[in-house]
């Protein structure tokens, strides 16, 4: 079945599935089996709804397969949507799962005698480029990025850069390699993003799916 005589919802792989698999089911989705199957090595699946199927990819690439109408509907961090910032996407329901915040952090040494409101040049490593240069040239400082997949948390240890942008959740990744927070970027949560295109050529569909999750957030 493709994409045109059906629907898919794109999910995120890693903990936010976790927390999103409840949220699901209240909305009347159950995958098959093998969606649940840790060894299972496919990575598109069929549900108990007729006409929908849901694929699973990294969280970054939840947001372009909504995008580009690979997914017509999906789940995805607002960092991704901050970072992408696809105007295909319209993002109509906060899931309130996923809570965490994108904030910048540095070497605790340094933190003690650092005053980020005299920044005018920083050289930062993240994997949130886009994000990272808009939130610093609003603050008027000249920010130079280094992007990395992962591991931010080794970047100023090697030498890379003193800074570095990432999410941060409980805070026990960056204690346990002497870095700080020092500046609070945005809050994120996941939300259900959805394809405008398919809103608009699709609104009964789409848009059940829509009040569907809303309500299965709500029931929470």
């Amino acid at each position: 079945m493709g994409a045109s005589e059906g629907l898919v919802i794109a999910v995120p792989k890693g903990r936010i599935l976790k927390e999103l698999l409840p949220v699901m089911q209240r909305a009347g989705i159950e995958p098959e089996s093998a969606f649940h199957d840790d060894d299972a090595r496919q990575l598109r699946f069929s549900t108990n709804v007729e006409g929908l199927e849901i694929v699973r990819v990294r969280s970054f690439d939840v947001a372009t397969f909504v995008a580009f109408g690979g997914a017509q509907l999906g789940v995805a961090g607002s960092d991704v949507l901050m970072e992408f910032d696809y105007p295909e996407i319209y993002a109509p329901v906060d899931l309130d799962l996923g809570h965490c915040r994108l904030s910048v952090a540095e070497p605790t040494a340094l933190a003690d005698s650092d005053d980020p409101s005299r920044w005018s040049h920083v050289r930062i490593a993240t994997k949130y480029p886009e994000v990272t240069k808009r939130h610093f040239a609003a603050r008027g400082v000249q920010a130079e990025v280094i992007k990395l997949s992962g591991a931010m948390e080794l970047a100023p240890s090697l030498g890379l850069c003193r800074r570095i942008v990432d999410l941060v959740s409980t805070g026990s990744t960056l204690k346990a390699n002497d870095l700080v927070e020092v500046e609070h970027i945005a809050d994120i949560s996941s939300r259900l993003i959805v394809n405008r295109a398919a809103l608009k050529t699709r609104p009964e569909e789409v848009g059940a799916w829509v009040e569907r999750f809303r309500e299965a957030v709500h029931a929470a």
